[in-house]
């Protein structure tokens, strides 16, 4: 893993160095568009509305609409916010874990110790896990301000950014104010059947079987010879912009690290299946 972010959480006079990393990955095969006639890849353009010319990043803007009017908002304009300057994670409140509504949870982030002693580290996830507290914190990432629990998972000291109240939508349904009755009988039969499916949650009990079956069809298809020439359909057109080559060569880096990763898979695996041997 990379760390995306390095800083310290500050509580009190009590402050502890730490790297961030993200905690989730994205599992989903990436699929690209193609023409379904030769297999050519589909790109898109950015051309404006206007004079219908293809723009290229340097000459992009952003704007806000209200459906009314239309504000640009330039480079300037965005450099002159608050930016990421801190470089603290803030203790601001210490609450009962069980009061943070898991609607709430948003990205998960993994804090490893950045000192030579660990010790600070170590105190403050004693110290949640012997209070059952949860820390709210306020940090800076991204050019963005966040709301975050921090919280332990086993060793680790871990962030999981919260959504801010006004982004968390209101359930108002009819429905549900209509008055039903549910006898005693319904009641005792529903929880028999909550029963017969009781367990302890093992998250390695459950595959994502369509991913499974999506690389089973891809390495099928391979293995058929059911294949095109990348370098022929997907080769980059003279006639794109910067923009598109940038992100050309965005996918050919993430394909590098992708293979590279899968070559060292390998070859851990082979030199422990030959260290098993020579046993």
């Amino acid at each position: 893993m990379r760390a995306i972010w390095k800083g310290a959480v500050a509580f009190g006079l009590v402050n502890v160095p730490v790297k961030v990393y993200s905690a989730t990955e994205d599992h989903d095969i990436a699929l690209h568009q193609v023409h379904d006639k030769d297999g050519g890849r589909i790109r898109y353009q950015r051309r404006c509305e206007v004079c219908d010319e293809v723009v290229d990043f340097k000459h992009i803007d952003k704007a806000y609409d209200d459906g009314e009017h239309t504000v640009v908002l330039t480079e300037e304009d965005l450099s002159s916010l608050p930016v990421e300057r801190s470089r603290e994670i803030e203790v601001v409140e210490f609450v009962p874990s069980d009061q943070i509504d898991p609607i709430m949870f948003d990205r998960a982030y993994f804090l490893e110790p950045d000192s030579t002693s660990t010790k600070a580290y170590v105190l403050l996830r004693r110290t949640l896990e012997e209070t059952d507290r949860t820390a709210i914190v306020q940090f800076s990432l991204r050019q963005k301000s966040r709301l975050a629990a921090l919280r332990v998972r086993g060793d680790v000291l871990m962030l999981q950014t919260l959504l801010w109240d006004d982004e968390v939508r209101e359930a108002s349904f009819p429905a549900l104010e209509e008055k039903v009755r549910i006898s005693a009988k319904e009641k005792q039969m529903s929880a028999a059947l909550v029963e017969s499916f009781s367990t302890d949650f093992d998250p390695e009990n459950f595959t994502d079987d369509y991913q499974v079956q999506l690389r089973t069809l891809i390495d099928a298809k391979i293995e058929k010879g059911d294949t095109i020439n990348t370098e022929e359909t997907f080769g980059a057109n003279k006639d794109e912009d910067d923009g598109d080559n940038v992100l050309d060569l965005m996918e050919a880096l993430r394909r590098s690290v992708e293979k590279n990763r899968e070559k060292k898979a390998d070859a851990k695996k082979a030199s422990g299946t030959s260290r098993k041997k020579g046993a």
